[in-house]
């Protein structure tokens, strides 16, 4: 347990940050499931409407990420790897209609 006043507070802050992390943490994959799952959508049913599903639900991810990486709750070469692993997916899907 702290003992003084800075410690206390410094562990008050760590819980704060966590937290927060989470929160970031858990909206992408949130967004990244949801990606997937429109790519899926335009694959059973290509049409415009299914087409810009996947490109506005691949742009949130990506500013997501983005802003989790330059808030550093996420390592660079992370947020590049989740990236490149959506956006790899994505192409698939999109190249082959």
């Amino acid at each position: 347990m702290a003992n003084n006043n800075s410690a206390k507070k410094r562990i008050q802050i760590a819980e704060r940050n966590r937290l927060i992390n989470k929160s970031y943490k858990s909206t992408v994959r949130t967004l990244t499931k949801k990606t997937f799952e429109n790519c899926e959508k335009y694959k059973k049913n290509p049409n415009e409407e299914n087409k810009n599903l996947v490109n506005t639900s691949l742009n949130k991810a990506f500013s997501l990420i983005d802003k989790a990486v330059k808030k550093n709750v996420l390592h660079k070469n992370n947020g590049a790897n989740k990236k490149s692993k959506i956006n790899k997916f994505v192409k698939t899907i999109l190249i082959a209609k």
